[in-house]
Parts: C-alpha cells; sequence; structure tokens
C-alpha cells in the first residue's frame, strides 16, 4: 500500500456534515483527516441554520459556494461537479446521522460516522444494507479501538497469547454530567443533547458506552450474545439515562461487566478494558494509552509500549512518533481516516482490498442492537438477547 497515494493521484475529497468552528469533534476529525495528507477537505454543512452554515464554513475557510444551507444540497452540489466530494464525514447532532448517511450512499459517497449510526437498530440495519447495496465504504469512528495498543490488545488475543478468552471487564467512567447540567444555561449543543427525542435512545450509551462496548467486542474478536442490564439516571430528577450497567454473555460463552456513566463526579473520560484468558490477562487504560499491560499466570508483569520494535507491522503503523512520544485521540481517529483512504484508492485502482481493521456500518449496528438489549434487558428484569446483524 505504500504507493497508492501516488498512484491514484491526489487526496480523496472530503465533505464535511457538522463540525463547525466551535466543535471540539469537529476539529477532532477534521486535523485526522488531514494528518496523513489522506484526504483533502472541500466544503460541507456546519450548522442546521443555513445562515450559520455559511458563515461557519467560511469562518472555517471553505469557499463560499461549497458551504452549503443543509445535506441535500451538499450532495446534489458536490455531485455535480468534477472536482466533487468522494465521500462525506458525519460529526452533528446524533438525530441527523441516519438520514445524513442514507443520503450519501444512496448518491454513491462513502461515509465516514460518528457514533452513534442511528437511532434504533432497524435504521443500523437499513445503513448496513444500503452500504452493501452500493458497494460503498462506510467507517464507524470508534477511535478507542484505533489505539496501536488496544490493536496489539486484539492482535495478542487472536493469536492465542492469552489462551481462550473467558472474561471481559470494560468501563467508561466520565464526569461531564455529574451535575444537573440540564438547568442551564444551555449552549446548542446541550439543547439536543439533553432532548430524549435527538440525542438517542440511552444518552449515556450513545455518548460513550457505545465505545465501551464496541472496545470489548473487537479486542476479543466476538459479538455480545446477550445481557442483562440495569439503565437509569444517577442525578436525582434527570430525564436521560446516565448510567448502565451489565453483565454480558458474548460469543462462545465468553463472560464479561460493562459499566458506563457519564455521571461519575471527578472521573476525565476513564476507558478501562481488560481481557481475561486461560493463561494470562491483558489490561488497556486511556489514561496511559501507549502502554499496554500483559500479566501470565506465574510469570512477571510486562508492560509493552507503543513502538516497541518486536510489535507488528500492522501495530507499528498506527503509531507516528517513537516510545515515550505522547499519542492520542487525534492519532487514532487518523489511523480510521487514514485506512478508509487506503482502501477506497485500492478499490478505484483495482488492487486487491487491504485487510485493515478500522471500525465498519456492521459493527455500529451490532451496537445498536446491544443498546436496544440493554434496555429490554432492563424493563423485564431479566436477560436479553441481542438482535442479529442482516445477513450477507
Amino acid at each position: 500500500m505504500s504507493d497508492v497515494k501516488a498512484r491514484f493521484g491526489r487526496p480523496l475529497r472530503l465533505a464535511l456534515v457538522g463540525g463547525g468552528p466551535a466543535s471540539w469533534i469537529g476539529r477532532m476529525h477534521r486535523s485526522a483527516a488531514l494528518l496523513d495528507g489522506w484526504w483533502e477537505l472541500v466544503g460541507g454543512v456546519f450548522s442546521g441554520d443555513p445562515v450559520r452554515s455559511r458563515t461557519a464554513g467560511i469562518e472555517l475557510g471553505f469557499a463560499p459556494d461549497r458551504c452549503y444551507p443543509d445535506v441535500d444540497a451538499m450532495i446534489a452540489g458536490e455531485t455535480a461537479r468534477e472536482d466533487g466530494a468522494d465521500a462525506v464525514a458525519i460529526m452533528s447532532p446524533n438525530d441527523t446521522h441516519y438520514p445524513a448517511a442514507a443520503a450519501a450512499l444512496d448518491a454513491g459517497l462513502d461515509v465516514i460516522g460518528d457514533k452513534p449510526v442511528s437511532h434504533d437498530f432497524a435504521q443500523a440495519c437499513d445503513l448496513v444494507e444500503r452500504t452493501r447495496r452500493k458497494g460503498r465504504l462506510f467507517a464507524v469512528v470508534h477511535g478507542y479501538s484505533a489505539y496501536p495498543m488496544t490493536r496489539y490488545a486484539r492482535w495478542l488475543v487472536k493469536d492465542g497469547a492469552i489462551g481462550e478468552p473467558r472474561f471481559v471487564q470494560v468501563e467508561y467512567l466520565q464526569g461531564s454530567n455529574a451535575t444537573r447540567v440540564e438547568d442551564g444555561p444551555l449552549n446548542r449543543r446541550l439543547e439536543w443533547l439533553f432532548d430524549p427525542a435527538r440525542s438517542g435512545l440511552a444518552l449515556v450509551m450513545s455518548a460513550i458506552g457505545c465505545h465501551a462496548q464496541h472496545l470489548a467486542s473487537v479486542t476479543i474478536g466476538r459479538q455480545v450474545a446477550r445481557v442483562a442490564a440495569e439503565v437509569g439516571a444517577l442525578v436525582p430528577g434527570r430525564r436521560v439515562v446516565d448510567h448502565v450497567s451489565a453483565l454480558l454473555e458474548f460469543e462462545g460463552g465468553v463472560r464479561g461487566t460493562f459499566t458506563a456513566t457519564n455521571a461519575a463526579a471527578g472521573a476525565e473520560n476513564d476507558v478501562r478494558l481488560r481481557v481475561v484468558g486461560d493463561r494470562g490477562l491483558i489490561e488497556w487504560c486511556h489514561r496511559e494509552p501507549s502502554y499496554l499491560r500483559l500479566a501470565m499466570q506465574g510469570e512477571p508483569l510486562r508492560v509493552i509500549g507503543r513502538g516497541d520494535p518486536y510489535l507488528p507491522g500492522e501495530v507499528i503503523a498506527g503509531g507516528r512518533s517513537p516510545r515515550g512520544h505522547p499519542e492520542g485521540m487525534l492519532q487514532a481517529f487518523a489511523n480510521i481516516y487514514g485506512e478508509v483512504a487506503q482502501e477506497r484508492m485500492a478499490r478505484s485502482l483495482g488492487d486487491p482490498l487491504p485487510a485493515f481493521q478500522y471500525p465498519r456500518i456492521e459493527e455500529g449496528a451490532h451496537t445498536m442492537g446491544f443498546i436496544e438489549a440493554c434496555l429490554a434487558s432492563h424493563e423485564r428484569g431479566g436477560w436479553a438477547t441481542v438482535a442479529p446483524l442482516p445477513a450477507q
């Protein structure tokens, strides 16, 4: 893949949905897309208000005629141009993800979508089918699974280094909603975030819990088969879900526990993963993302660092600086953007398609099935089965 960019002849062109000047996730997406030179940003829709969209786009440096009032206008405008967008990146409020992605796929554009991919499992399955029918690429930006050391954890499990997986622990604790933020004053982001009709089936799952579930599933290479969950709010009187805890059973009978809350006072984006096999365990923590702990039964603890020369080539390729130099979410996002671009270029050139690990729409759809199963489990007070994906 080292010469695919040269043979393709240009960066891929990316249009944006959401991510105005004040949006931190917008800055993350834009910076990640540009980091390794795989993409060129060409324009987009930067607000649900047409006037604000134009103003925001110009402020970000885009040509006025490519700062569109809405998604339909953007897709019409870009598909009519000889230099039109090759793909769309979606980072707008949750309730816009599905319609924007569906419209882009129907227009023959690839999609890089923020989570959640849709409002519910049925919509997510529809996106899976549209992606397959149109022969497009659809990546979901689950950045935690794109860190080199979480990818190495996946490699170790697949290689059998810790033996047969037996148990998984995953948690995501955050304190952004530990107080009654919804009592105001509310900015535009908080207005939609605390509106249950717009933020999704369960706010904490749409915001952060989906990342934890995805990280656990991809690390052991198994989907969640059924759950026994408690769903609710830790903050008294809150209308949206800020806490989910669950017992998990993965395919093949692997057991697990899951906790996600954004109402944990003092917590700062604390993501932790532990996978226990019959020979040892691996641990990863977002506070030290460049290191992975490997503890084998009866052996000294090993701390493995990103950039160690003996790591597999695909793991080393996910980093950009020597061991000890910090890397984080931006570089993880860039790994996803870069892999989508390389696969798209390879497909256009008729090359064999690379076996990249970036999260795909099928994984996003499984997450929506997981969320619905958690809600069903809580309602009935027992185990609930996670719905299967559409057959390929």
